[in-house]
């Protein structure tokens, strides 16, 4: 576990390293070894040892396909990290529920009008490990500007965006830093882009780097 950061703090890791948490248990780990055998058979890896914060905000991009979400939490397999992603309740239930939740799923209420925001700030006060996934774009959809709801949930819940940058053009997901929010987003956004403005989404012409700028 690392101590909280002051805000605007930025670190870069070492994409030399790739180094697991600890053993969890049987479970964890056979879904581990099923993680590395993906990635060995599609030929992805990873980069970068993912941190010991025991809640962060995860930007995962880019997001152009639905593969993504695939490489994103085999990716956290492989590190031994329990990865959650935000989504209705609603999905969660039905024959093939189970599967879901299995695969993160962490249900946001959004009853009585509240927003999504407040919903997820409120998930991690409940919480004392939440390592969530979010795609800055929002949608697989070529997009000219990130959404900068991850941004202020990050903020308000006091956690730092640790950067997982899924680029096809080497086959890696590269954890290649943090921050923490200063509350300046375009500061903070500048120093963001710089982590994915060399990626390539699995389709050209989608990602943005949060500037208009598609790559």
């Amino acid at each position: 576990m690392t101590d909280p950061q002051p805000p605007g703090t930025h670190i870069r890791y070492d994409l030399t390293q790739a180094q697991p948490h600890p053993y969890r248990g049987f479970g964890p780990e056979l879904y581990r070894w099923a993680s590395h055998a993906l990635f060995f058979l599609v030929r992805w890896k990873v980069a970068g040892s993912f941190p010991h914060h025991p809640k962060a905000v995860i930007l995962a991009a880019p997001h152009t396909s639905n593969w993504d979400g695939l490489w994103m939490v085999a990716a956290a397999g492989i590190y031994r990290v329990r990865l959650r992603w935000m989504g209705k309740a609603a999905l969660g239930k039905g024959p093939f529920g189970w599967l879901v939740r299995l695969s993160g799923l962490y249900p946001i209420d959004r009853s009585g009008g509240k927003d999504l925001v407040k919903a997820t700030v409120e998930a991690f006060e409940a919480s004392d490990n939440l390592q969530m996934a979010i795609a800055p774009e929002g949608t697989r959809a070529a997009v000219g500007e990130w959404k900068s709801g991850f941004y202020h949930i990050a903020r308000m819940a006091n956690v730092p965006i640790v950067f997982a940058v899924m680029d096809y053009g080497t086959r890696t997901v590269n954890i290649s830093g943090e921050i923490w929010p200063s509350g300046d987003y375009e500061a903070d956004l500048a120093v963001m882009r710089s982590h994915y403005a060399n990626a390539r989404g699995k389709h050209a012409g989608r990602f943005s780097v949060g500037s208009g700028k598609q790559v």
